[in-house]
């Protein structure tokens, strides 16, 4: 892969927030940059010299594309993987299209990590060729599990918590009975991730890890650095550049994993993995050397990785949902704002709904405990 430096032209595929401070940073380091949504008002289009508002698969918007750009991202995970492939016959793309693939289903993503022997949780694959619920094996039949879409599913959409053959099959139909994932309920002792960064030379970064709490399927809050112990961070760690590297990934991944067993028995699985910057990486905008946004641009430009060294002893970041948002008018940001170590990120969406993603809100602090404590308390008094 070549070497490609400023003024160059990146191509961005998706507008959400993630593709809006991925390209924030492309700019300040001086690349053009050109994104494709068919959303007029999507995030990152307000902030991209050239915004294709268009279908992922419009020819004439993938020909623009070529034409500008010197490489090709994406910001999410669901890009039609023609639209990859052909984008990939002309100009270079990445993350690249084989790894995107894997990424995007989650029957695909199981069977590469079981493939290559990186430990997963019990789960099986459910669709209308494997012959239905009741040929699941008896171990996911017996307990509670967690039904989940193979492609769409993110922030708790497209899954179904159930117990029992009967809820199973009721929850399936009521998905459409489309290919889904069956995975067991585990006792887990704490839920975390690891961000990389990976160049197509091989080389990797990756930051401290963040320990994530959900609710309702969504990330509520990352705190950073992650109370667990140094064997498990370095575990962690390294299954994570090893997963980059199977994958053959260039750009930057996010790998999610479960801490489950309790005491000194404890051991991790991998649940899932994200071939782009991702929520739970968004305190490094403002508690890390290099973001995980200029992270991706170093990354898949090929211009050396940059050091990701945490600038504050702890950090936490919480979500702003649309929850957070009054009938009319905005959150009270006064007392957020007014508080010195605190950082407001508002993600430029014009309506506010249930579950939705409005921003998020950083606070840095003398540990990781005392920074989550400051985050949720700032967020409350919104």
């Amino acid at each position: 892969m070549k070497v490609i430096v400023p003024p160059a032209t990146i191509g961005m595929l998706g507008g959400g927030q993630l593709g809006r401070y991925t390209l924030v940073a492309a700019k300040l380091m001086g690349y053009q940059t050109i994104v494709l949504d068919p959303d007029p008002g999507a995030p990152a289009g307000a902030v991209a010299d050239e915004h294709l508002v268009a279908a992922f698969d419009d020819l004439a918007a993938l020909q623009r594309l070529i034409e500008v750009c010197d490489v090709v991202t994406t910001e999410f995970e669901n890009p039609p993987a023609t639209t990859l492939d052909f984008l990939a016959a002309s100009i270079c793309v990445a993350p690249g299209a084989a790894a995107v693939r894997v990424a995007q289903d989650r029957i695909a993503e199981k069977r590469f990590l079981t493939d290559h022997g990186f430990p997963v949780g019990p789960h099986a694959a459910l669709h209308v060729g494997a012959g239905g619920p009741d040929q699941l094996p008896h171990q996911l039949l017996d307990g509670e599990v967690v039904l989940k879409t193979a492609r769409l599913g993110y922030d708790g959409k497209g899954q179904r918590r159930v117990k029992g053959l009967t809820e199973l099959t009721s929850a399936w139909n009521e998905l459409g009975r489309v290919p889904c994932v069956v995975e067991a309920m585990l006792e887990l002792e704490t839920e975390v991730s690891v961000i990389v960064g990976r160049s197509a030379d091989g080389s990797t970064r990756t930051w401290p890890v963040a320990e994530n709490t959900h609710t309702d399927g969504i990330l509520d809050i990352s705190v950073v650095p992650a109370a667990i112990a140094a064997d498990v961070t370095d575990q962690a760690t390294a299954l994570a550049c090893s997963i980059a590297d199977r994958l053959d990934f260039v750009g930057v991944l996010a790998v999610e994993l479960f801490l489950v067993g309790t005491g000194d028995n404890t051991h991790l699985l991998v649940n899932e993995i994200a071939p782009r910057p991702h929520n739970s990486g968004h305190w490094t905008l403002d508690a890390s050397t290099t973001s995980q946004f200029e992270q991706q641009i170093r990354a898949i430009c090929g211009i050396g990785l940059g050091e990701t060294s945490m600038t504050s002893a702890g950090v936490a970041m919480v979500n702003l949902l649309g929850d957070l948002w009054p009938e009319s008018g905005q959150p009270n940001w006064s007392a957020a704002l007014a508080a010195p170590s605190s950082k407001l990120h508002l993600y430029g969406k014009d309506e506010s709904r249930t579950g939705r993603k409005m921003g998020h809100l950083t606070v840095l602090a003398d540990s990781s405990t005392e920074a989550a404590h400051r985050a949720q308390t700032l967020r409350s008094a919104l």
